[in-house]
């Protein structure tokens, strides 16, 4: 199986980082999704047409899309992680633009299984490649990003929560379909039977994504990263967020509502997006489960991030009994 040996002074290290370019290389996997989920479908309604015109004349494009992401390996130039300092767009696609253009078509070639497109066989293939995610993030991520960024901020404060309360190993849980912490400081990233990589004196970090399945990454020798996807992105409430009736007649059905979405933790402006309600309503809102203790609310970056309490997830679970 494919193994990560993890100490502690790598787990003390480990840490969640916002990428936008490994959110447009996600979005692009949406947009060029055979079977996207049902919950997909409004955002694709509004890109996909430009999308398609978009391949229409680009047929590097198109052979990628049709080969690379098909299959199960993201090739190492396009799908690593940032590195410290690279906080925009423009400076991780900068980076991509300067691979060198045989690691590129080895990158592919791997990833294809060494039945890559001769379309793909070229030395400006990263600078072809770029162009294309470029498009991808002004058309379709871009104006989008700060939603999405709040998302990701909120999905992460759950999984700190929850790393708090019941350690590591929680946080990590479900990021990706075959990870797994066995423990021993080995954490199987998927079920190839590959050499295991010794982590030690490197850094891991974790990318939320809008991907469907995730990946893990690599910019040797010292970063490694699990790009996974994020709770909430693009999702339209689902039987998970029904509101228990007894609650709604105890709380009130808009604050009833507002403490079942808390999962994963979310911002004033997030709620009101998803509900339709006005921020200041949902403040009002808020500010009354805050007195009542419960809910809580803690700062990531620019956002204030509103979670349940202990009392509040064991109200629900006797809901849900």
């Amino acid at each position: 199986m494919g193994l990560w040996l993890v100490d502690a002074d790598v787990l003390a290290r480990s840490r969640f980082v916002l990428s936008p370019l490994i959110e447009t290389v996600a979005a692009l996997g949406v947009l060029s999704d055979e079977r996207p989920e049902p919950w997909q479908r409004p955002w694709l309604a509004a890109h996909h047409p430009g999308y398609r015109r978009r391949l229409a004349g680009d047929e590097v494009a198109r052979a990628w899309v049709d080969s690379v992401l098909r299959t199960r390996w993201m090739p190492e130039f396009v799908g690593m992680p940032p590195r410290p300092g690279e906080s925009a767009f423009e400076q991780e696609l900068a980076r991509l633009r300067a691979t060198p253009p045989d690691v590129a078509r080895a990158d592919v070639a791997l990833s294809c299984r060494g039945a890559a497109p001769p379309e793909l066989d070229r030395d400006d293939l990263p600078d072809r490649i770029a162009d294309l995610l470029e498009w991808v993030w002004e058309h379709t991520v871009r104006n989008d990003w700060p939603r999405r960024a709040r998302i990701f901020e909120a999905d992460i404060v759950g999984r700190i929560h929850r790393q708090g309360r019941h350690g590591w190993a929680s946080a990590i849980e479900g990021l990706i379909p075959d990870l797994r912490w066995l423990g021993d400081g080995r954490l199987r990233i998927n079920t190839a039977d590959r050499p295991a990589r010794d982590l030690a004196g490197a850094e891991l970090v974790l990318i939320p994504s809008s991907a469907r399945r995730g990946w893990v990454a690599w910019d040797l020798p010292g970063r490694y990263a699990v790009v996974y996807p994020a709770s909430g992105l693009l999702v339209e409430p689902g039987p998970g967020t029904a509101v228990p009736a007894a609650l709604g007649r105890l709380l009130g059905a808009t604050r009833a509502e507002l403490l079942v979405r808390l999962d994963p933790p979310g911002s004033t402006s997030q709620l009101a997006a998803l509900t339709g309600l006005g921020i200041g309503t949902v403040g009002d809102h808020l500010k009354v489960l805050l007195d009542a203790r419960l809910v809580d609310r803690r700062r990531s970056g620019a956002s204030v991030l509103y979670y349940r309490t202990r009392v509040a997830d064991q109200l629900l679970a006797e809901q849900q009994n």
